[in-house]
């Protein structure tokens, strides 16, 4: 089985595709001025494009891991993902405090899905 490196890098891929599942990179947001909402925002757009790439789509996704650098931003997190999430397709999905590489970093977002 080959494997397919979408937007491959000299320290990682953005994602790679095997044996029928794609496993995205943690993804963050690229303007960290903005608010979790806006953070989580840009994070589940760069998501959307990359399964696209990888020929899937948010319905297909089977696991989420979510990191936020406070808890208290869990439930405001949640008002982006709750209406980006496919209805009837939830993944499992695990959210943690944790302190992330970058200070203006408020939330990081890896998933996997289907193809």
């Amino acid at each position: 089985m080959a494997v397919k490196r979408i937007e491959p890098g000299p320290r990682m891929s953005k994602a790679v595709v095997y044996n029928g599942v794609v496993y995205l990179a943690g993804l963050t947001a690229d303007d960290t001025s903005q608010d979790v909402k806006g953070q989580t925002k840009q994070i589940l757009d760069k998501i959307d494009a990359l399964l696209k790439a990888a020929g899937s789509d948010k319905s297909k996704i089977l696991s989420a891991n979510i990191w936020l650098t406070d808890i208290k931003n869990w439930a405001t997190m949640n008002t982006v993902w709750d209406p980006w999430v496919s209805p009837g397709n939830t993944p499992a999905r695990a959210t943690v405090e944790a302190k992330l590489a970058d200070p203006k970093l408020l939330v990081e977002i890896m998933v996997q899905a289907a193809v």
